[in-house]
């Protein structure tokens, strides 16, 4: 299945490839990370030499336009639009390095991916 992510404010593509690429911050460090785009591989890719601290919060943004893409809804989270098969959905993802929790938003409901998405009170997430 492809996967196709992008921005939620330009609408930029941001999977070219088979990597979704955002920019990372995190106090000093502002990198290029690449993500797995398949909900629940969390496998990301990061310049060579640096090393993730497990439990830091990071800030992603969009490549292109630069826009934060924390959610305003939840501020744990980060959002980007995901289409499959043309359809468009909403995607959901901890800022918190280590932590496995994403959860998609399609017309049927909610789908949670991770072995922390349950420690998420995804009660903002329901109405949208």
């Amino acid at each position: 299945m492809r996967w196709t992510y992008a921005c939620p404010h330009c609408q930029a593509m941001l999977n070219p490839d088979e990597t979704v690429v955002l920019i990372g911050e995190c106090g000093p460090h502002r990198i290029l990370i690449g993500f797995h785009p398949e909900p629940g591989n969390y496998r990301a890719y990061f310049p060579p030499e640096f090393d993730l601290q497990d439990g830091s919060t990071w800030d992603f943004s969009c490549p292109v336009c630069d826009r934060c893409l924390v959610a305003d809804v939840a501020p744990e989270l980060c959002a980007l639009d995901m289409a499959t098969q043309g359809v468009r959905h909403r995607l959901y993802f901890s800022r918190t390095a280590g932590e496995q929790a994403t959860f998609l938003i399609t017309a049927e409901g909610i789908t949670k991916h991770g072995k922390d998405a349950e420690q998420h009170s995804l009660e903002m997430l329901e109405l949208i």
